[in-house]
């Protein structure tokens, strides 16, 4: 039996799906759609807010950008 923590099965798959950090990604969006990408984010916070999921997610558009 494979077993995967819930974390990671749900993990949205793009910024559209990620809840509750709005404005974490309105900043990424707006700086991807003016081809303005700075050189490091730094993202904090506590447990189970995002973060990992934000980061592999603009990862993802960044490497499309490529």
């Amino acid at each position: 039996m494979s077993y995967k923590v819930l974390a990671r099965k749900y993990r949205p798959a793009d910024f559209g799906e990620v809840i509750g950090q709005d404005h974490v990604l309105q900043v990424l969006k707006n700086s991807i759609e003016s081809d303005s990408i700075h050189q490091a984010y730094l993202f904090s916070g506590t447990r189970g807010v995002g973060k990992t999921t934000t980061v592999i997610n603009l990862a993802a558009s960044l490497s499309i950008l490529g």
